[in-house]
């Protein structure tokens, strides 16, 4: 399990110049005002690890030996494993490239979107190969594309496709306008939902909402609502958040639940960490391409400030949230606290949400996420591949791993926002009292006079 934080503490603030300063306490992460510089250092290494961890190539799955010849299929290629869940063509590697857009809009440096346009290049290179190898051996699941051939799931659909069609507006690598169809037209037409359209799973009853499932819908919905012009996806999208919202949204406890259950409308909720990332990130995707005069825009954004209220409250002393947001005795876990602080940035910047208090909430929780990126840009503290359950044991004990994709694109997203953040002209951040203040600008002068 993960320890509160990968750190050698404790830290003392060195924003406090005051060494004697008996009130100056310390703390499990470095509590202090982030360094753009050691931001994007971080992300680099991330970025490092990545290229290394993601090969993008065609191998015999038999022997590993390289596949060259591309004339006709072979049953046996795949392409390159990596390690565990990461997969070059999995919904998480979707939010990675979302981080990696990001990093560079902020940075400047090309580099980071080089990893999206060198898969992006293999897939549109690889497609038609993978296509023949389908027709002619029929591998279903065993098909390296299936994902992009045969969708059967938002997961195998709905985040790639959001990826490719940002990919395609920022002009990296091939437009893969032939993937984007194929995936978004079982978004919009082939995954299966409620009757009321609400986006819904046969799995683990046989109606089933899972909140994981806004992310890997409406993000897709609303860029295909920018890609086209067309209403009825931000319609769509605006009416999954909304209704989604209304099946799984405690309003006592302003948090989301992992799933509900048809057959089982009154069972416990369990506030899944990473749960309540998704659903945050979704809100925040879509508000960011939704139209401002959309009837459904006042909506969204009232219940993206409700949610983040609630999970501000919960914060951990490390700047980190645990793994059920509710429960202090559950492990501190990197892809929801990554999730929490990037949207908490986001929001900020885009005048969604105040930066007093929030941004002191953002760079708390960039101290504790900071702490899990090691030396070799590795992610580490991140809940692994996790099913919506009925019982706390399973949650409180899923393994984490440097290897679960989950916590990357957050990670990568929420230092790049982060950046943003600090050199927000807007923004002052101000040390006083041993503690931060975000204050807007043109907010009104403050009097510390008695600490004089």
């Amino acid at each position: 399990m993960a320890s509160p934080a990968q750190a050698e503490g404790p830290f003392r603030n060195p924003d406090n110049k005051n060494l004697a300063d008996p009130g100056e306490g310390t703390y499990p992460v470095p509590y202090k005002k982030p360094v753009v510089a050691d931001i994007t250092a971080a992300l680099h290494r991330i970025r490092g690890f990545m290229e290394t961890a993601t090969p993008t190539r065609v191998v015999d799955k038999k022997t590993g030996a390289p596949i060259t010849d591309f004339s006709k299929p072979n049953a046996s290629a795949i392409t390159e494993a990596s390690h565990a869940d990461m997969g070059i063509t999995v919904y998480e590697m979707g939010v990675v490239h979302a981080g990696m857009y990001k990093a560079r809009e902020v940075t400047g440096d090309k580099r980071f979107t080089d990893l999206s346009a060198r898969h992006f290049n293999f897939f549109a290179e690889k497609l038609p190969y993978f296509q023949a190898q389908e027709k002619q051996f029929k591998l279903e699941r065993g098909n390296s594309f299936s994902r992009f051939i045969d969708p059967r799931a938002l997961d195998d659909a709905g985040s790639m496709c959001a990826a490719m069609m940002r990919a395609r507006a920022l002009k990296i690598g091939p437009d893969m306008a032939n993937i984007i169809a194929t995936c978004s037209d079982w978004v919009v037409n082939k995954q299966f939902r409620l009757k009321d359209g609400t986006m819904a799973r046969e799995r683990p009853q046989a109606v089933s909402l899972w909140a994981d499932d806004l992310y890997m819908s409406v993000p897709a919905l609303a860029e295909l609502g920018r890609m086209s012009g067309k209403r009825a996806h931000f319609d769509d999208a605006v009416k999954n958040v909304l209704q989604m919202s209304g099946y799984l949204f405690n309003k006592q406890t302003r948090l989301y639940t992992h799933g509900w259950n048809a057959n089982n409308t009154d069972a416990p909720d369990f506030y899944w960490a990473r749960a309540n990332g998704w659903a945050v990130m979704s809100m925040s995707d879509l508000l960011d391409v939704l139209p401002k005069d959309h009837p459904g825009y006042p909506q969204v954004l009232a219940q993206l400030r409700t949610t983040l209220k609630s999970i501000g409250e919960r914060q951990s002393g490390t700047g980190l949230w645990h793994q059920m947001l509710d429960r202090n005795d559950s492990y501190l876990e990197t892809s929801a606290s990554a999730m929490f602080v990037y949207v908490f940035a986001h929001a900020i910047n885009q005048g969604w949400i105040s930066p007093t208090t929030y941004g002191s909430i953002a760079q708390a929780g960039w101290a504790g996420l900071s702490t899990r990126i090691n030396d070799k840009g590795q992610v580490e503290g991140t809940c692994v591949g996790t099913t919506f359950a009925s019982d706390q044991v399973y949650y409180y004990n899923r393994p984490t791993s440097p290897f679960a994709l989950h916590g990357y694109g957050p990670t990568l997203l929420a230092g790049a926002e982060m950046i943003k953040l600090i050199n927000n002209p807007d923004i002052e951040v101000q040390h006083k009292v041993r503690t931060y203040h975000y204050m807007p600008k043109g907010a009104g002068q403050t009097n510390y006079r008695e600490h004089h």
